[in-house]
């Protein structure tokens, strides 16, 4: 017969004893994960990846052609790429680059909306057209046993398109209720008003997918007018990226695309903007918003500069994903804010360094105040050596995932050519990371996050926290509906 054991004797004791002992630990080690969690565990450094060298080529009408074999699978991808996008919209009319994009795969001179849908499904595949700064592109993407009616396909679309009027209409309709929608989102509005403010004086600085009013005067002329200036072929990429030879693909672009006759104007660099840009603070007033959407930030450089790794790796270090000082800031230590980050956007011609949060109006002028400490200390302090291996590791880790699928293999290919890089560029992308020293950090932010050219927006209820904000520096408010992204002053005309 088994003994029981009696309150207070030596064995019950002994387990009270164990049990305590083990909460105790339990919650050191539940403290010390606690304290560390804001760092992830020490891992192997990532491997650099090598991708294959592409073909390049030129047809005899200009269109310049690259041609990358992976031949594991029976996929294609076919991207063409223009070498004009938003940044060449008329001046008084922005969303152009972007509608014709768009509409271009609504109906050609041979084939309805309708037959090029049901084409798309026959085959398979997948069809996508649109325009960003610096390129507007069309891709389609689908089976290798697909390619001759791909090129067919593609071919048609982009030499003859016949902007219907009625898809010019549907499509036009469509964006004016997406972006009254926007309109009311403080997110949207805040990343619009700085970009348009911090590219004031660039080709970049107006919105991209235009205005209510400017797509309201957009006409199908208008998409007639751009593509037949800049869709020429000696203006166009075509990169073939998929299960088909060198040899097949290019025999394949000069039998679909060698007839395509066109000169494009030329192409020199559209001017970046000589004006120097002073620190502006703008509000705009949202009176029902319950949180502030802040962005601060300045103009940065182009994307062939020299200046990019360290830049990246200093982006990283303030806001990039996984961790970082904006975050750990704001939101580990203060409590100001649910997330805070940092993006660095280089285009052609500019480029633009932005951090970004939101928070509860009550917090506005505190949150900000602690972005701009932040951004004065990268500028200003040391980069600690765990810093740099840890932005290091996942610029270097990250990038593979950016060349997952043919698709992104031929975008990001066809990205070097438009921006003037070597074609080795990824491949070398390690190497250059992993030589940037802390004080190519500091220098490049020192140079690049200069306090007297600062952009600031806030979107939020201004009544909340303009007296705050005056301590800040001066400011100038915009009422939400009298703000108008495609006018110089950001007001709507009579006001």
């Amino acid at each position: 017969m088994t003994k029981k054991s009696q309150p207070g004797s030596k064995r019950t004791r002994s387990i009270a004893w164990e049990i305590c002992l083990g909460f105790f630990l339990a919650s050191i080690l539940i403290a010390a994960v606690g304290v560390a969690r804001e760092e992830p565990p020490e891992v192997p450094p990532p491997k650099p990846l090598i991708l294959p060298t592409p073909t390049v080529a030129k047809l005899s009408n200009g269109l310049q052609v690259v041609v990358v074999e992976r031949r594991a699978l029976p996929l294609l991808t076919l991207r063409l790429v223009v070498r004009s996008g938003a940044e060449s919209d008329p001046q008084q009319l922005p969303g152009v680059a972007q509608m014709t994009a768009e509409v271009l795969t609504q109906g050609t001179s041979r084939r309805s909306a309708r037959e090029i849908s049901d084409a798309v499904d026959s085959m398979g595949a997948q069809l996508t057209s649109g325009a960003e700064w610096d390129q507007s592109y069309a891709e389609l993407a689908g089976l290798s046993d697909q390619t001759d009616r791909a090129f067919e396909l593609l071919s048609d679309i982009v030499r003859h398109p016949a902007f219907p009027a009625e898809e010019v209409d549907r499509k036009r309709q469509q964006s004016i209720s997406a972006l009254d929608l926007l309109r009311d989102d403080p997110a949207y509005m805040a990343d619009a008003v700085f970009n348009v403010l911090v590219f004031q004086g660039t080709p970049y600085g107006h919105p991209l997918d235009g205005t209510v009013e400017t797509l309201r005067r957009l006409s199908r002329r208008d998409l007639e007018a751009f593509h037949a200036r800049y869709y020429q072929p000696d203006n166009c990429i075509l990169a073939v990226v998929g299960d088909i030879s060198q040899g097949d693909a290019l025999a394949r672009v000069e039998k679909f695309f060698g007839e395509w006759k066109g000169t494009a104007p030329s192409s020199s660099l559209p001017p970046a903007g000589s004006e120097r840009i002073w620190r502006r603070i703008v509000v705009v007033d949202k009176p029902d918003a319950v949180q502030t959407e802040i962005r601060a930030g300045n103009r940065s450089v182009r994307r062939d500069s020299p200046q990019y790794y360290a830049l990246t790796v200093a982006n990283q270090v303030l806001g990039g994903p996984a961790v970082n000082r904006l975050f750990r800031q704001l939101r580990s230590r203060r409590g100001l804010a649910y997330g805070a980050s940092s993006e660095l956007t280089l285009q052609q011609t500019a480029g633009a360094w932005m951090g970004k949060t939101s928070t509860r109006t009550s917090e506005t002028v505190r949150s900000l105040r602690a972005m701009l400490e932040e951004i004065d200390r990268l500028r200003s302090g040391h980069v600690s050596s765990q810093e740099m291996r840890m932005a290091k590791s996942y610029l270097v880790g990250h990038m593979a995932l950016e060349f997952e699928t043919s698709d992104d293999i031929a975008a990001q290919t066809l990205e070097l050519i438009v921006h003037r890089l070597p074609l080795s560029y990824w491949n070398d992308f390690a190497e250059q990371v992993n030589r940037v020293e802390p004080s190519d950090v500091t220098v490049s932010a020192e140079e690049d996050l200069n306090e007297n050219s600062q952009v600031i927006v806030l979107v939020g209820d201004s009544s909340q926290f303009s007296r705050e904000l005056r301590k800040v520096g001066p400011f100038e408010t915009i009422a939400l509906k009298d703000l108008d992204l495609a006018s110089p002053g950001l007001l709507r005309r009579g006001r």
